[in-house]
């Protein structure tokens, strides 16, 4: 894979931070707590270097059905204090949204523009792979070894993940599809006769 090459004269001028957490709870709810810093390296009119101009945690109570039954957030650093942090319980509104049912898309028309905080709407975007993670392999089985299991998630939802590639053939072959030769790509063809 082609990276661009990092120039050696370059400077550090902004890092974000996205941090979430899973935790289960033991009840068969969940808790998911994410955080987005941004840190400057120079002085601004709201900070000093290196303290954070954002720093703010955004809290959900899940189920094992990925649904949302209670949520908040807190805005601990911002460039604006009694502004930034006035919008209230305005992310209380993800209540009853599923993370794997159209949730992007509904945070925008709960939360965007106006009606919440650019950074925390902008973090809960990463909310619902993450909670796939931290339920995979313990609220849902991704191998689908039992005799009754449906096809894994996982499977079809990325290029190396393919059921008619060589990744879902050697790692989890009752799910392998091999697809007719002439309907395959070229590069596709060339990289099933290397197998």
């Amino acid at each position: 894979m082609a990276l661009p090459a990092a120039a050696p004269e370059r400077q550090l001028k902004h890092t974000r931070c996205i941090d979430v957490q899973v935790f289960a709870r033991g009840n068969g709810l969940w808790e998911v707590d994410a955080v987005i810093t941004d840190v400057k390296t120079r002085d601004t009119e709201f900070r000093r270097a290196g303290e954070p101009i954002h720093d703010m945690l955004l809290r959900l109570v899940i189920d094992e059905q990925f649904n949302v039954l209670e949520a908040g957030s807190e805005t601990r650093g911002m460039p604006y204090p009694g502004a930034c942090d006035a919008h209230g319980d305005a992310y209380a509104k993800l209540v009853g949204l599923n993370l794997m049912r159209g949730f992007r898309y509904a945070v925008y028309e709960r939360l965007g523009g106006i009606a919440g905080c650019t950074h925390l709407t902008e973090l809960t975007q990463v909310l619902p792979t993450a909670v796939v993670q931290a339920f995979a392999g313990e609220v849902i089985n991704t191998r689908g070894d039992a005799a009754d299991a449906k096809q894994p998630f996982q499977l079809d939802r990325c290029h190396a993940l393919r059921t008619d590639g060589p990744t879902v053939k050697l790692h989890y072959p009752r799910w392998y599809r091999p697809t007719s030769p002439e309907v395959l790509p070229p590069a596709v063809k060339r990289s099933l006769q290397t197998e």
